[in-house]
């Protein structure tokens, strides 16, 4: 396998909505802004992408969209978790037709398994489908933490499970990854604000948030890093960051859908319900780092 097995640099991917249902043709142009400006895929339907609030018509829509443009140019990955394992498996099948090139499987939200239930969810999840998993890791978002000694458990035995998005936020926890996986086994950085020091305990790449807007910067810290420039890295980290907080500045996908339109002038709308539009005090917020960062003007 190679490593980073879908490529380094992967953004999660907003979805463009209208008042009445998801904006097709906004979908594929902002996926084929995305990969102009220096994405390797695109994760769509995640939790940026706001899938928690997609029927299965619109998820099938925006992929076969996203696919559409840009599926001979990039990876194209779909999120396909859900809080039970019966669901992931048939939302996997509805949406393995359309060809993606690998599915986003989050640890199940809500439930809080025990590390046997994580294993033998993604093990039924696993033996579904043939095409490539990445297990997503957000104790943030589902309320429990999937355990290294677990995940490798999983590559050992389930050998489409190719690869780890880890939003964790625990540096420790990356390092012990990479001791218990195969090396060529992929461990993601799911926070842009972390992808420095996971990559200097084992990580090759990362699936953004930051990515929507300015993959550039994001590019460039990574490639200083793998040519062992180190304090060049570290300082184009400290200028990502503010960038990398301002777009956690209220809930994702929030800041960042409107930090798209600012930056793309592609109409992706406002986030669904119950997530509402960026506040007049964030709006200052974000609008003062994006013209910082010369995003905007």
């Amino acid at each position: 396998m190679k490593n980073p097995y879908f490529g380094r640099l992967l953004t999660a991917m907003v979805t463009p909505f209208t008042k009445d249902g998801v904006n097709l043709k906004a979908t594929a142009d902002l996926a084929d802004w995305l990969v102009k400006k220096g994405n390797d895929g695109l994760v769509v339907e995640g939790s940026t992408g706001e899938a928690a609030t997609m029927t299965l018509e619109e998820k099938k829509a925006v992929l076969q969209a996203v696919i559409d443009r840009v599926g001979k140019k990039c990876k194209v990955i779909v999120g396909a978790g859900t809080n039970s394992t019966q669901s992931t498996i048939e939302l996997i099948k509805a949406l393995e037709p359309l060809k993606p090139d690998g599915f986003l499987v989050v640890g199940p939200y809500y439930n809080k398994p025990t590390q046997a239930g994580y294993f033998e969810h993604f093990r039924a999840v696993a033996e579904s489908t043939k095409l490539p998993i990445i297990v997503y890791n957000v104790p943030g978002r589902t309320g429990s933490n999937i355990l290294p000694a677990t995940v490798a458990k999983l590559a050992a035995q389930c050998k489409n499970i190719v690869a780890i998005k880890e939003a964790a936020g625990n540096v420790a926890q990356v390092a012990e990854l990479y001791c218990l996986l195969p090396h060529d086994f992929t461990i993601y950085s799911g926070d842009d604000g972390l992808i420095l020091p996971f990559m200097s305990v084992g990580a090759t790449g990362l699936i953004s948030v930051v990515g929507n807007i300015c993959p550039k910067i994001l590019n460039n810290l990574m490639d200083a890093y793998q040519e062992g420039q180190v304090r060049e890295a570290a300082g184009l980290n400290a200028q990502m960051l503010p960038l990398a907080q301002a777009m956690f500045v209220e809930s994702n996908p929030i800041p960042v859908k409107y930090a798209v339109k600012k930056v793309t002038g592609i109409n992706v709308g406002n986030p669904r319900l119950p997530l509402t539009p960026l506040s007049k005090d964030a709006v200052k917020v974000v609008d003062g780092v994006l013209k910082n960062f010369k995003l905007v003007k």
